[in-house]
């Protein structure tokens, strides 16, 4: 289960700010809902948060301005930006101006809690050397894997998708995120590249009669679980 954290969302329209923070809040989240840009960033510096969800544009003071303004007074906290614009350059523009991570227009609420959730992990240093999900082990500093006292032989990619998954266990990672993080894609090229490393994966890793801990989510993506 995912620990419970503090978030703040700067977002104008408040129908989309309600629907967010009730899908965050069901998770067991505790959200602080700001609709101006200039008073979100006030929050910002000055509230203790875990994770702190930005749209790009905003009255008061633009999204990508207060994302600015927290890095140059070095709040480290960790930035989701929201956007309706989704070209390349606009999403590069974000990342460079010092959001963490970005979400285009319109979203799926799976997916945001997902990212929410991912960022929060990695703020909280949740990310040992060491990895184990049941009989599963990954270690980050030898980059070896054991299914029980068994070394997994994986190829780079493979190895980089079962750490990501393994990181984020047991919460579910989106075939996007998988595109985005380990092979840099910032659009869905439609094709079953996740599908056929996931099923190269799992042949090494749910084979021999151990229960299977690679699982699809319908849905939603991927996730890595014991029991």
């Amino acid at each position: 289960m995912e620990r419970a954290m503090r978030l703040l969302l700067i977002e104008d329209d408040r129908k989309m700010a309600e629907a967010v923070a009730a899908a965050l809040a069901e998770s067991g989240h505790q959200v602080d809902i700001v609709g101006d840009g200039a008073e979100g960033f006030d929050r910002a510096l000055n509230g203790r948060y875990d994770v702190v969800v930005i749209d790009r544009m905003l009255p008061g003071m633009d999204g990508l301005a207060v994302v600015a303004g927290l890095r140059d007074r070095d709040i480290k906290v960790p930035v989701l930006l929201l956007t309706a614009l989704g070209s390349v350059s606009d999403r590069v523009a974000g990342l460079r101006g010092g959001a963490d991570d970005y979400l285009v227009k319109p979203f799926s609420m799976v997916e945001l809690e997902a990212r929410v959730e991912a960022l929060g992990r990695r703020s909280s240093g949740l990310s040992d050397a060491l990895l184990t999900v049941g009989t599963l082990a990954l270690d980050r500093m030898q980059r070896r894997v054991w299914r029980g006292d068994k070394l997994v032989h994986l190829q780079p990619r493979e190895y980089q998708l079962l750490e990501m998954l393994m990181q984020n266990a047991p919460a579910v990672v989106t075939r996007m995120m998988l595109l985005e993080q380990i092979w840099r894609f910032r659009f869905d090229p439609g094709t079953n590249l996740v599908e056929s490393h996931v099923s190269r994966l799992r042949t090494k890793i749910d084979r021999g009669g151990d229960p299977p801990l690679i699982h699809t989510i319908k849905g939603e993506g991927y996730a890595v679980r014991a029991g």
